[in-house]
């Protein structure tokens, strides 16, 4: 069976190198992306222009109604899901709690987690052996923030990432004898969008060189782990959180 992966949050950034690099391994890939179309669309693009095969489709992750369509169409152009990479994020601009927009908290956590938990569900309701599928493997994006809070800059988004720390086990331990694994990859400072979008566009130039590493991640070096866990060299491995922080 060729492997099929949806991949959210996939226009730029880590998404777009697991995209890439999932389609270079063999995978059919799925572009998700919420507003960044042109972007999603040259991912997709540029994995075709490869010889790879690549679909752009738009989604909100906090949708249910969109989540279930970016599988049905997914399964319509390359056969059933074998793998998800839940991705899709953002933290909202930085602040303290106190000081922050409620909609600003409520999208970040419907978006972060509840976005997660759509997803896997979906996932699950067609991976899983119990509902006659063939199995397959997530890999959700955490962050190193989980634990280490994020104070001053964006602790809800540090409160939803915890929290699908706990759901990727939770889940892990709930679908084993399904032929699902379910892991987490947590990242540290990475040179991305995101730090821009968050109001501090230097911010990895000022903090990443305190890190024990001494430098930001490029995306790459978060989609090769990512990459691992879906593979069936991790076939032993479900319930696990990768730190992939440079030390920190």
């Amino acid at each position: 069976m060729n492997p099929v992966l949806i991949v959210t949050g996939a226009s730029r950034g880590i998404g777009a190198a697991t995209a890439a690099l999932a389609a270079a391994r063999g995978y059919a890939v799925t572009v998700n992306y919420s507003r960044g179309r042109a972007d999603a669309e040259a991912v997709a693009g540029q994995i075709v222009a490869e010889g790879g095969r690549a679909l752009a489709v738009q989604a909100d992750v906090a949708s249910e109604d969109d989540v279930k369509r970016l599988f049905d169409e997914t399964e319509a152009a390359f056969g059933p899901v074998t793998g998800l990479v839940n991705n899709a994020g953002f933290t909202g601009h930085i602040d303290r709690l106190d000081e922050a927009p409620g909609e600003t908290i409520r999208r970040v956590v419907e978006v972060n987690y509840l976005g997660t938990v759509w997803c896997c569900r979906e996932a699950v309701r067609r991976m899983s052996t119990r509902n006659g599928g063939a199995g397959g493997a997530i890999v959700n994006l955490s962050s190193g923030a989980a634990t280490i809070g994020s104070p001053g800059a964006y602790v809800w988004y540090a409160g939803a990432k915890a929290g699908v720390n706990g759901f990727t086990l939770g889940l892990a331990k709930e679908v084993a004898q399904e032929g699902i694994r379910v892991n987490a990859v947590a990242p540290g400072f990475v040179k991305t969008g995101m730090h821009a979008a968050s109001g501090m566009p230097n911010r990895i130039e000022e903090e990443a060189p305190k890190e024990p590493i001494g430098r930001a991640a490029e995306p790459e070096e978060i989609a090769e782990p990512i990459l691992w866990l879906l593979s069936p060299a991790a076939s032993f491995t479900t319930g696990a959180v990768l730190r992939v922080a440079g030390g920190r």
